[in-house]
């Protein structure tokens, strides 16, 4: 039985201040989480503010990024044994984000998983469309693309020990929600993907859903067959709406 994995994403936000307020607010509210295994993923400056403020919760802390390579001149970047020193056991690999702001190919994206591997830490491979990729009516083309780049380096066996997040691009910080029947027909496509290069490998990975996903549709969302949770943007820095998401699993 697969349990429901809520992440939140709190991208470039926070400050120290704003950080021990979010995190208080989540933890007096996580005895009426019960069904959820909760991760947050802050700015990569504030995960040992983080790691200290959730010691010994339930809370579990990743990375939005990972580094391609483990060690050398790669400045700016954050490589996954710095990150697995401080506590984190999840790296993003791959947010719609990071591909279309910043080029991320999905050759790049399936290296970033494969350091994660490397690590220890659990990657949380982002897929997902844009509008007009939508509306062309190529949607499985690209999220299989998106898998394959990640099955050719890694290979399906890489896949029982990590994430799979659906987040349609187009859905992003727009206020636009896919549709629960919508949402469950990509996440259906990504598993049965899965399944025909190893059926339990498919049948245990957790698929996440991300775009819009609020306490007000998340307990929708969170019932369709193949969605496993979300991977939260907006809602995540707001404690009592996390919170709500979390517990729509109960």
């Amino acid at each position: 039985m697969r349990r429901i994995l809520v992440a939140g994403n709190w991208k470039m936000n926070g400050s120290i201040e704003s950080i021990k307020s979010l995190i208080d607010g989540v933890k007096q509210g996580m005895s009426g989480v019960k069904s959820t295994d909760v991760v947050v993923c802050p700015p990569a400056i504030y995960i040992p503010e983080v790691a200290s403020l959730i010691e010994g919760t339930a809370i579990a802390l990743g990375s939005q990024n990972i580094c391609d390579q483990d060690s050398g001149a790669y400045t700016g970047e954050v490589a996954g044994s710095m990150l697995k020193e401080y506590g984190c056991k999840y790296a993003i690999v791959g947010h719609s984000e990071r591909r279309s702001l910043y080029g991320e190919s999905n050759e790049l994206v399936a290296k970033r998983y494969a350091a994660a591997r490397r690590a220890g830490l659990t990657p949380v491979l982002c897929v997902g469309e844009l509008l007009e990729e939508r509306e062309q009516g190529i949607t499985e083309e690209v999220v299989g693309k998106q898998l394959d780049a990640v099955l050719e380096l890694e290979g399906i066996a890489s896949f029982a020990d990590a994430v799979i997040a659906y987040e349609p691009v187009w859905a992003i910080g727009t206020g636009k929600t896919a549709t629960p029947d919508q949402a469950q027909e990509v996440h259906a496509f990504i598993r049965k993907k899965l399944a025909g290069l190893d059926a339990t490998i498919a049948e245990n990975i957790v698929i996440q859903y991300g775009g819009s996903v609020k306490g007000s549709n998340a307990v929708e969302l969170f019932g369709m067959q193949d969605i496993d949770g979300g991977l939260i943007g907006g809602a995540a820095l707001d404690a009592n709406e996390f919170l709500a998401i979390c517990q729509a699993a109960n």
